[in-house]
């Protein structure tokens, strides 16, 4: 398996397993929280878990860009266009303007996480704009 095979398979896998956690604590643990919550609380819960899934959408996306080319099923002249390139920086690499401590511990380490992926994966994206 070749270097850039196993970056796409393992870095997928990484997205991918976030992904369903995140899922999961949406559907599972939100609802709890938000049962109780005041409608300011609940505004600040509903912002950050779409930054959390925004996020993690614009990297799955990206990622399967990337397999595509890999696989030569899409040229990486089509893949540089801007409809294939990581999207929602502005929203994405916000980390918000919530005091974090106030979130949930494990929303806050599932945003943490999705920040790190998400950073790694723009700073490669710019990478692969810079070298078009």
């Amino acid at each position: 398996m070749s270097s850039a095979a196993f970056f796409l398979e393992s870095t997928y896998q990484e997205a991918y397993d976030l992904l369903v956690e995140s899922r999961d604590y949406i559907e599972k643990r939100v609802p709890e929280v938000r049962r109780h919550a005041s409608h300011a609380y609940k505004m600040v819960i509903s912002v950050e878990t779409m930054r959390l899934t925004t996020r993690l959408t614009q990297v799955m996306a990206w990622l399967l860009t990337q397999k595509a080319v890999y696989l030569e099923e899409l040229s990486p002249q089509q893949a540089a266009k801007h409809a294939y390139r990581l999207g929602a920086q502005k929203i994405c690499l916000d980390r918000g303007r919530v005091d974090y401590e106030i979130l949930p511990i494990q929303l806050r380490k599932l945003l943490e996480r999705s920040h790190v992926l998400y950073t790694r994966i723009h700073r490669m994206d710019q990478q692969l704009a810079a070298a078009d």
